[in-house]
């Protein structure tokens, strides 16, 4: 059997590639938002890219201490820097 993949909205799928090329969201948090994996990320991304591009961000994502929860300094909690949602 084959899994189905969610469906998003176009805001939804635009959020997930945000979060997956910024540097310090760890693929954690977008599988906590999101219901993704690392590996349905990167299916996601492949799927929802141009290839060119796709290569760009798994060259850039490739070993990134930042991408990863577990590989992160200790004191660092958060997914986003704190001044990155501002508040009016």
């Amino acid at each position: 059997m084959s899994k189905t993949e969610p469906i998003f909205t176009a805001g939804d799928a635009s959020r997930i590639i945000e979060m997956a090329w910024e540097d310090r969201t760890p693929f954690e948090a977008i599988e906590r938002t999101y219901g993704l994996n690392e590996s349905a990320v990167i299916h996601f991304m492949r799927s929802n890219m141009k290839a060119s591009s796709f290569r760009m961000w798994r060259k850039r994502v490739t070993s990134r201490a930042t991408k990863h929860a577990a590989l992160r300094p200790e004191g660092v909690k958060r997914a986003y820097c704190p001044t990155q949602y501002k508040r009016m």
